[in-house]
């Protein structure tokens, strides 16, 4: 029985006509029966473990179809549970991609509707409640460790009631050397942070996670558990033995591959890109990929540590495991390394939910949002969602495999890129230095986004019906009439070139 059933039977029973002619002694047993059920229920409620990685593509698990991977127990998770294969993030409103994503992740807000936004970083509004606040003001323990940013001027202090090993940074320029925070109770995040020398990133937020999952076999609280790994972001520090298992000679690019980019997206020339030399080599780029798959494996084994703790306390048969990453990563494809883009490599990325009473080893390929977490982690607790939430459940989805849920989906990335897909066709304008640049692609024939089809002529209908998908979305979301003044320039910067310019191809 669910904490929803038992207040389902309370309240039917205290208003049932039998009530009324019941002994009062009888009566008095019942509710009180009812009461222990309700204290046993809400006992039970579920733990969440909340795996997020950073910068991880779409394409990079085995059980997903890359045999050149070894991901054994992001396999595990598929096994157990529900990979959506279609998850999206919105783009990003910075150039750092993963800020405003988890931002939007954290908040429950659309890209354009956080507030407090920034180049290079801002906080999250404490009009929006966030996720691990939810569950703290639920009674729940809440803990993090890894990257946590936006959040140190309040979000974090805010959401959770204990953590370790935390990093208010978007990068560190060594896997290996990590200026991270102790936990503050007061949540106030002042001064230097403490510089962690000799061990792997990925390796000291999965102890710290471990440390706390080895105190909750008795504890009298549920727990959320947010684990925000800053890999297989770059620098691709991994360790020898696992960088020997991938072979650079070996590594299949990804396709398109192209020496640059065909045009000016706007940044082209942002640090991310910068990581290799321009035009970029095939070799090069071999290079690149065999790092960030042995990266890849390397998190993928603290992962397991996590897991294997979780079962050694008995904790596996009650907790909710969300297992996603912030933004994909190009690598090569279409000439770019990083991940300012909308194209799919780049906006594209796991998302898997396990856990008690879930389908096991089941698909879904509807679109949906990453962010649309929230509300079905609430749901799944028994936990009222915030009306100022503004992504959908993916709870029916989760249910049945032939549940609707979203029939399209908007992209943005800063003042020069917007796009819009549908469940076959995507288009993507550029508006950059004056100029206009227009992408269509059949993602169903084409889904690397190969082929431009935006000047071929049977295809016209689909381009005009997808421009006026992205301007009724534009107006839906607020893209460029914002009261946040950051993201309504970029907007209207945005929007009014693509009105006064031509298109050209």
């Amino acid at each position: 029985m669910t904490r929803k059933d038992a207040a389902f039977v309370c309240v039917s029973y205290a208003s049932h006509p039998l009530m009324k002619v019941t002994s009062p002694t009888l009566r008095l047993l019942l509710l009180g029966t009812l009461c222990v059920i309700g204290r046993h229920v809400a006992a039970e409620r579920p733990n969440v473990l909340f795996l997020f990685t950073d910068d991880q593509r779409q394409e990079t698990i085995h059980a997903w179809g890359n045999e050149a991977i070894r991901t054994p127990n992001m396999d595990r998770l598929a096994r157990d549970g529900v990979s959506f294969r279609n998850a999206y993030t919105m783009g990003g409103s910075s150039p750092a991609v993963c800020s405003p994503s988890r931002a939007c992740l954290m908040s429950g807000r659309t890209l354009w509707n956080i507030e407090c936004q920034g180049l290079w970083g801002f906080e999250i509004s404490e009009k929006f409640r966030t996720l691990p606040q939810v569950f703290r003001e639920s009674g729940y323990e809440t803990f993090a460790t890894g990257k946590n940013e936006p959040g140190k001027s309040g979000a974090f202090g805010r959401s959770f009631s204990s953590g370790e090993a935390i990093l208010f940074k978007g990068m560190t320029r060594n896997q290996y050397k990590l200026p991270l925070y102790d936990f503050s109770p007061d949540g106030r995040y002042g001064g230097r942070p403490t510089l962690h020398e000799g061990k792997h990133s990925a390796e000291v937020y999965a102890d710290a996670c471990i440390k706390f999952l080895n105190k909750q076999k008795d504890a009298k609280k549920p727990f959320f558990a947010y684990v925000a790994f800053q890999t297989p972001h770059d620098p691709l520090n991994v360790p020898d033995d696992y960088l020997a298992r991938y072979d650079p000679k070996k590594m299949q690019l990804w396709a398109p591959f192209y020496p640059e980019h065909p045009f000016d997206n706007g940044m082209l020339r942002i640090r991310d890109e910068k990581l290799e030399k321009f035009p970029r080599t095939e070799n090069a780029i071999r290079k690149h990929l065999a790092a960030y798959y042995a990266l890849v494996e390397y998190t993928d084994a603290q992962i397991g540590r996590i897991l294997k703790t979780l079962e050694e306390q008995g904790l596996a048969d009650n907790t909710i495991i969300v297992f996603s990453s912030d933004n994909g990563l190009a690598l090569g494809s279409h000439g770019l390394l990083g991940k300012q883009n909308v194209y799919e490599h780049s906006v594209k990325v796991p998302l898997i939910v396990a856990g008690p009473g879930l389908p096991q080893g089941e698909d879904r390929r509807q679109l949906c949002y990453i962010y649309d977490i929230y509300p079905t982690l609430c749901e799944l607790a028994g936990l009222r969602t915030p009306d100022t939430v503004q992504f959908k459940s993916l709870n029916p989805v989760i249910r049945s495999a032939r549940a609707a849920h979203r029939d399209h989906l908007y992209f943005a990335f800063m003042s020069w890129q917007r796009s819009v897909r549908d469940e076959r066709y995507k288009l993507i304008e550029y508006c950059v230095n004056g100029e206009r640049h227009t992408q269509l692609f059949d993602l169903a024939d084409d889904p690397a986004e190969t082929c431009n089809l935006a000047e071929v002529k049977d295809h016209a209908k689909d381009l005009m019906r997808l421009r006026e998908l992205l301007e009724s979305e534009r107006k839906r979301l607020n893209d460029g009439n914002t009261p946040y003044p950051f993201s309504d320039a970029m907007g209207k910067e945005f929007w009014s070139t693509y009105g006064n310019h031509p298109n050209q191809g």
